[in-house]
């Protein structure tokens, strides 16, 4: 069983946990539930820069990164660097997050916030809404092309976007269709962790225009950047290379001071 499966398995259990003690009829009373989403679809089209940047205390493959790190001031740096939107990692098991630092992130900033968690169900698009979340992420790997359909569906009723992460052609294919907005492409190799542009270079010619280009993983420098644009990439996620310093909106208002000269 790799990495990916384990995951998947836990988050499964977690999920069957908390909907004994949460029911999601209890999410559509939160105060979150009703208001206007921001889209980062949008704010990626309108942008020069794409950047996405990521709340993230540890990994699978890195076991810290930031652990000490405050989910609200992070936030506040990050929309103070200008970003397009905001990743927020909210599994605990494999990567340190809460769906806690979702609401503590929303209530610091007015950018776009992307939940970014193993989708398995349903329940977890409604408490995505619930506590904040303008954006959820589907993972092609994981996830049957109904599955895509439905939860994509679902979470367009809600107001929210939603951003696809494929890993290869054949999840590429399964999953085109008009209830996403995003395409992502994930550089990194979920089962052997190895990372590489090119998997976001090959992919690119087999996503239609009508979708935002979003390249994930393994993006450290300005240039890898401007390596991906000419391959019609607006979208660009950044999670290490921001947060493993001591400042993260520090670094990413440098790094998009770089990218914009």
């Amino acid at each position: 069983m790799n990495i990916l499966d384990k995951i998947v398995a836990d988050k499964r259990k977690e999920v069957d946990l908390k909907k004994l003690i949460f029911p999601p009829s209890q999410f559509e009373h939160s105060i979150l539930f009703e208001r206007d989403t921001f889209s980062l679809a949008q704010a990626l089209r309108n942008s020069d820069t794409g950047i996405i940047s990521e709340f993230k205390r540890r990994s699978p493959s890195k076991e810290s990164i930031n652990q000490n790190a405050n989910v609200g001031q992070v936030a506040k740096g990050y929309e103070k660097a200008g970003v397009c939107g905001m990743s927020v990692l909210t599994d605990i098991k494999y990567f340190g997050g809460s769906i806690e630092d979702l609401i503590l992130a929303r209530a610091s900033v007015q950018l776009p916030l992307l939940r970014k968690e193993f989708i398995v169900s349903e329940y977890q698009i409604i408490e995505a809404k619930a506590y904040g979340a303008d954006v959820i992420l589907l993972i092609a790997a994981i996830l049957t092309k109904q599955e895509i359909k439905t939860f994509s569906e679902l979470a367009k009723s809600l107001g929210l976007d939603v951003l696809l992460e494929v890993h290869n052609e054949d999840e590429l294919h399964k999953s085109i269709m008009p209830s996403l907005d995003m395409l992502g492409v994930n550089n990194r190799n979920l089962k052997t962790f190895e990372v590489s542009l090119d998997t976001s270079k090959k992919l690119s010619k087999l996503i239609p225009n009508d979708f935002v280009k979003v390249s994930e993983s393994g993006i450290s420098s300005v240039e890898a950047i401007k390596e991906l644009k000419p391959y019609g990439y607006e979208g660009f996620l950044i999670g290490e290379n921001f947060m493993k310093t001591n400042n993260p909106g520090e670094s990413a208002i440098e790094f998009i001071k770089n990218l914009k000269n």
